[in-house]
């Protein structure tokens, strides 16, 4: 184990207290399900609801109650647990066919898991113990978003709409060059393995849009060919676009000569207020290319995430950066959380409608591999090459 690995700052009470929250959150998005919806189709971004519940329950289980201190794993309250709910060994394509236990049954492993943690957080608390809560906390609160995206991508009733932030004005922000701190310390509670650690990165001049694209300002870049021009798309890109036939964003479709998107069940028009969402990276990176900028690294996110007139959280930013590991990377004990991803995933940051505030602190790394257009993912722009960096900002 590894003994530099940041605690968490949460007492035993806060921690059992949000457990609860997270469960019930996932429990009104089962509630939510249709008929059928337990399983649900077969796809590349998505999992049987049925199996991703019991894979929740079984991981806050195999690291709260089950980890030895000799790197061992006792006994599952769930026989056979291991074979069914087990990510890192269970193939994505065999989840369908797994002799999953009923809906009832989970519940009940559920509640006892819950149980047990509960005692153990009261009773037996050390340092490890909330690291291995909060670690499945956090888990279970992106599956939860995972949940949420599911919900858009097949076109499901949400059990809530998640609340709607306007777009400001579109402004720029410049900055003249200077450094910024990448990576996080010993000294910030929780961090997830892929922030180790802290170390200094120089950032040229730029400037970068306060505020994420809008659906508007993409449907122009839709209107004047994006998708049927070769310019301004990556190689990997352009073969994405080809492979898919994609001739503009997933959710919209046209209607007597205007736009229409999908937001869960419900089909609306554009709205300049609205952040552009469900783009993939290619796609990002096109528009941007269109526009004449790039998107952002992360170097440059970070900086411009420290202004005040910086607007984040309204969709997850794509980065121009892929998901790599920083100097000195080393996993943590939940050892397939980044290693397995870094240099195929593209880098994310910020956090959208359904993401939980406790992961949208700017130090969160997010990574999709970026062909992906379920996320809630949109981007903003920057002129690498920007020269007028003594200005504060610019409109």
């Amino acid at each position: 184990m590894n003994k530099i690995r940041p605690v968490s700052a949460c007492t035993a009470d806060q921690l059992i207290d949000r457990l609860a929250q997270a469960h019930g959150h996932l429990r009104a998005l089962i509630d939510g399900l249709p008929t059928g919806g337990l399983l649900g189709p077969r796809a590349e971004h998505l999992n049987p609801p049925l199996w991703e519940y019991g894979h929740i329950v079984w991981f806050q289980e195999r690291w709260c109650l089950r980890a030895r201190p000799d790197g061992g794993f006792a006994a599952s309250l769930l026989a056979g647990a291991d074979a069914l709910y087990d990510s890192s060994s269970v193939a994505h394509d065999t989840r369908w066919d797994l002799p999953l236990p009923e809906l009832a049954a989970v519940d009940d492993y559920a509640a006892g898991v819950a149980e047990a943690v509960a005692a153990r957080l009261r009773n037996a608390f050390t340092h490890e113990l909330a690291y291995f809560a909060e670690l499945s906390l956090y888990h279970e609160l992106m599956h939860i978003e995972a949940w949420w995206m599911a919900f858009q991508n097949l076109g499901y009733a949400p059990p809530g709409r998640p609340d709607a932030t306007a777009l400001p004005p579109a402004r720029r922000l410049a900055f003249a060059a200077g450094e910024v701190v990448l990576g996080s310390g010993t000294d910030e509670g929780f961090i997830f393995d892929n922030e180790k650690w802290r170390h200094t990165a120089p950032v040229p001049a730029f400037d970068i849009d306060a505020s994420p694209q809008s659906e508007t300002a993409f449907a122009e870049f839709v209107d004047a060919g994006g998708y049927q021009r070769r310019d301004g798309w990556s190689d990997e890109g352009w073969a994405w676009r080809e492979a898919s036939g994609a001739r503009h964003p997933l959710y919209w479709r046209p209607l007597n000569g205007d736009w229409q998107v999908r937001r869960f069940d419900r089909w609306m028009p554009l709205s300049a207020d609205a952040p552009m969402l469900h783009v993939n990276r290619y796609e990002a990176e096109a528009c941007a290319a269109w526009m004449g900028r790039r998107l952002p690294t992360a170097a440059q996110w970070l900086r411009a995430a420290a202004r005040p007139e910086f607007q984040g959280g309204m969709g997850w930013d794509w980065l121009r950066n892929l998901f790599t590991p920083y100097p000195g990377f080393s996993p943590d004990p939940y050892q397939d959380y980044s290693r397995p991803w870094f240099h195929t995933h593209a880098e994310l940051r910020g956090g959208g409608p359904v993401t939980d505030p406790a992961l949208k602190r700017p130090g969160f790394r997010n990574f999709y591999l970026p062909h992906r257009r379920d996320p809630f993912a949109g981007f903003r722009t920057v002129n690498p090459d920007y020269g007028g960096a003594s200005r504060q900002s610019s409109t």
